[in-house]
């Protein structure tokens, strides 16, 4: 790089330092585009780079008073911050995919189990066919006929040749002793 065009950044800096809003803009003017070429080569996305670049020329604008020539060129200092500021985006990028992988992990639901499943519904099937094996035979048939065979009252009534009232009666007695039976709201 050029003396003079060193020469030429450090002394913007200074006078950025001191608040000059000119000298700033003739900085940015000077510098923006190595600034974005090196914040895009990092973060290798032209959205996030803009922003950035943004943070960068902030940073340098609020530290200006931090630059000191004797330890480095103007360029390099400038480069260094645009360098900083593109890994610690990157770095927070990747920590917050990293928890958004972690947490998607974390909380997933949990595999449906088809055997476990399979034999709950087998004892809950024997469970009932136990408690309607305990229920009297006319008991019996009507609650198969209402509620396994899914016919309603008057059905069940005309099929064991029986007033409406009494199937009623019996499968509102044979579900009682279903419950009771089955141990439901004990």
């Amino acid at each position: 790089m050029p003396g003079d065009l060193n020469a030429e950044l450090a002394e913007l800096l200074r006078r950025s330092a001191r608040g000059d809003e000119v000298a700033f803009a003739e900085l940015y003017d000077a510098s923006a585009a190595r600034v974005h070429g090196m914040v895009l080569r990092v973060i290798r996305n032209p959205a996030q780079a803009d922003e950035v670049t943004q943070e960068v020329f902030l940073e340098i604008w609020r530290t200006a008073t931090r630059f000191d020539a004797d330890r480095g060129s103007a360029l390099s200092w400038l480069m260094t911050i645009a360098h900083r500021k593109s890994v610690d985006r990157v770095r927070s990028a990747e920590a917050a995919t990293r928890r958004d992988t972690s947490y998607h992990q974390q909380n997933q639901p949990v595999d449906h189990d088809a055997t476990a499943e399979a034999a709950h519904t087998s004892i809950e099937a024997q469970r009932v066919r136990s408690a309607l094996s305990a229920l009297t035979p006319v008991q019996n048939e009507a609650v198969r006929l209402a509620y396994f065979g899914g016919y309603t009252h008057t059905e069940v009534a005309k099929m064991l040749d029986l007033p409406v009232g009494t199937a009623k009666t019996r499968i509102r007695d044979g579900l009682i002793r279903l419950r009771d039976a089955m141990g439901v709201g004990q």
